[in-house]
């Protein structure tokens, strides 16, 4: 699996030396509790309207992606987007033949993960190199090494806190909350390693919130002051 990654990443570095325009593109990982999305939906539009006023006077619309990316390569594969999504978290091997006998066109599902990882590394990659795109989750910060103008998000908050917004926000006890976020935790970790081969940890982010703390507005405003800072996106001063 790792030797697939990273064959798949050097011939997309070699292909970038080719073609420069890359990017830009916003990954957000994030701990369970933590909603990606709703920043992820701030900040597209919000990104979309500095490009009105860009510099380069072009309009570009910035779209974020999370489920999408599974959806796309499960449709180029011709499978279900639940069935990669159980694939990509399994544990057990058993646990997957008993899933594939389930059901009724059982062949059409003997797809290995290698092909799946291969799948939506491509996905992830051709979003993020299209430019202008803000990637929820699925590992976007391993697809998008190398690509110049990218920043790296990681949003995470203390446990306790993130068990109690489980449950004011799914009517679940503590025990039931705690549970979820623990294995929701677990299944994206699982993810990491297995595309990327080893565990991911704060080290591998430009820059970790403690999504606790700060409100929406305030996550969204740092994000864009930083991509402003880098130049990946102009703005002409009033």
């Amino acid at each position: 699996m790792r030797k697939l990654l990273a064959d798949y990443l050097q011939k997309s570095s070699y292909e970038r030396e080719e073609d420069r325009l890359t990017g830009p593109v916003v990954t957000i990982s994030r701990e369970c509790g933590c909603s990606a999305r709703r920043i992820a939906a701030k900040l597209s539009k919000i990104l979309t309207g500095y490009s009105y006023v860009s510099e380069t006077k072009t309009d570009v619309k910035w779209r974020w992606a999370s489920r999408e990316i599974i959806e796309t390569a499960a449709a180029e594969l011709k499978v279900s987007p639940e069935f990669i999504d159980i694939v990509m978290r399994k544990e057990e091997s058993e646990r997957m033949a008993q899933l594939c006998r389930s059901f009724s066109e059982a062949n059409a599902y003997n797809i290995r993960d290698e092909r799946i990882v291969e799948t939506i590394s491509r996905v992830i990659r051709s979003f993020a190199e299209s430019g202008h795109y803000i990637i929820v989750g699925r590992g976007g910060m391993i697809f998008t090494e190398g690509i110049p103008d990218s920043l790296n998000i990681r949003l995470q908050a203390p446990l306790d806190w993130r068990i109690n917004r489980i449950m004011q926000m799914s009517n679940l006890s503590h025990l039931e909350a705690e549970e979820f976020v623990k294995q929701v935790d677990r299944r994206r970790e699982l993810f990491i390693e297995k595309v990327a081969g080893h565990k991911y940890d704060s080290a591998n982010f430009d820059l970790v919130i403690n999504y606790s703390t700060l409100p929406d507005d305030y996550i969204v405003n740092a994000i864009v002051s930083i991509m402003r800072d880098r130049e990946m996106i102009c703005v002409t001063e009033k």
